[in-house]
């Protein structure tokens, strides 16, 4: 498609998904989920949040990085998020 505008090949903010998997009583958790509501908030992006101490998969692959961060199911990050690296991963 010769010509045709980046923006037409994007996914909207609107279709993607943040999770954010998390554990209760954790800090860096805590740090992280205000920072996915605000981004995820600004841009419109559903967001969700799973409890690892409730999922065995989810316990099994991700204890040693709580808090992680998914976009549309992939990695993005873990421990601390950051706004700006979030937000590009969004609008990309």
């Amino acid at each position: 498609m010769a010509g045709m505008s980046p923006l037409f090949r994007r996914t909207p903010p609107r279709d993607r998904l943040v999770t954010l998997i998390r554990k209760p009583g954790c800090h860096l958790c805590d740090d992280a989920q205000v920072v996915v509501e605000k981004v995820c908030g600004d841009l419109g992006v559903p967001w969700e949040q799973k409890d690892i101490t409730e999922d065995r998969e989810l316990h099994d692959q991700y204890w040693e990085q709580i808090p992680v961060v998914l976009v549309d199911g992939r990695q993005h990050t873990f421990w601390r998020v950051n706004e700006g690296r979030l937000r590009k991963a969004l609008t990309d």
